[in-house]
């Protein structure tokens, strides 16, 4: 199969380079699944419906969240009618919506899509490795599903690369997001398992973050709050990694993705 996780959408400018590019990337490299981590779309800070809606229109498989999963106060409605949207699976019970499901392709193949979040430098929810291990255990590689992939939106790097060999052997794909910058170490574990410390966001890269600079210069040059921060206006990078996978489900390629805006572009050779 072949599998596109894109990083951290990030405000207007992320946006624009969701609805300008999937269309054509899904085509160009006949792409079997597209996952975007959608959870700063709205202004920086969450998702609404309307926006999940337009990704899932351009031709987004699955959306999944983060720490800023329900800013948007509508999420916490019409994240139980959208079963594409995946909100962290280690909230506690009695959270709206789900932490994985199974998504079918146009082809009729079944792809996991697993979202956990971390503990460390975070507001700490349950457990992530205990949540992980339930939901491959409920839907395992080969036998219920034909790919698996997750989203591990956290801050430590330590954390995210002990989280990927913790499932190594798993999932097609173990990639983190949350820090907006992306990672040099794409790389294909031991086992079996694609794995990317962070696949960076889809966001103005003239920015603190995917943020108008100016207002986090100012405070962490003076330490004294302000207005809240604002998501860059200029022209995005849309940042992610992209695999390719056996008839097991595990790995056999892997490159990072990076079109358009400021950073140097990256596209896998071996689709082109």
């Amino acid at each position: 199969m072949r599998l596109l996780f894109i990083g951290d959408v990030v405000g207007k400018a992320g946006r624009a380079a969701i609805l300008d590019e999937i269309p054509a990337l899904r085509a160009a490299w006949d792409l079997d699944c597209i996952v975007v981590n959608g959870e700063n779309a709205a202004g920086g800070f969450g998702i609404t419906e309307t926006i999940c809606g337009e990704f899932l229109a351009a031709g987004v498989d699955c959306v999944t969240l983060g720490n800023h999963a329900f800013d948007q106060r509508e999420a916490m409605v019409f994240i139980n009618r959208q079963p594409r949207l995946i909100r962290p699976a280690n909230y506690p019970p009695g959270t709206p919506g789900c932490g994985a499901n199974l998504i079918e392709t146009a082809k009729g193949q079944r792809v996991l899509v697993v979202n956990v979040l971390g503990r460390l430098f975070m507001d700490a929810l349950d457990d992530p490795f205990p949540a992980i291990e339930r939901e491959l255990s409920a839907c395992p590689l080969g036998a219920v599903c034909d790919a698996a992939i997750v989203d591990f939106h956290a801050e430590a790097t330590s954390e995210k690369q002990a989280f990927a060999h913790f499932i190594d052997g798993r999932a097609s794909l173990v990639v983190g997001t949350h820090t907006h910058v992306p990672t040099a170490d794409h790389q294909i574990l031991p086992q079996g398992t694609g794995f990317m410390t962070d696949a960076g966001m889809t966001g103005d890269y003239d920015s603190v973050i995917g943020m108008e600079k100016e207002e986090p210069v100012r405070r962490f040059s003076t330490r004294l709050p302000g207005p809240r921060v604002e998501p860059a206006s200029g022209k995005a990078t849309l940042c992610g990694v992209a695999v390719e996978t056996d008839a097991k489900g595990l790995a056999t390629r892997i490159a990072p993705v990076r079109i358009g805006g400021r950073l140097s572009q990256a596209k896998p050779e071996f689709w082109s």
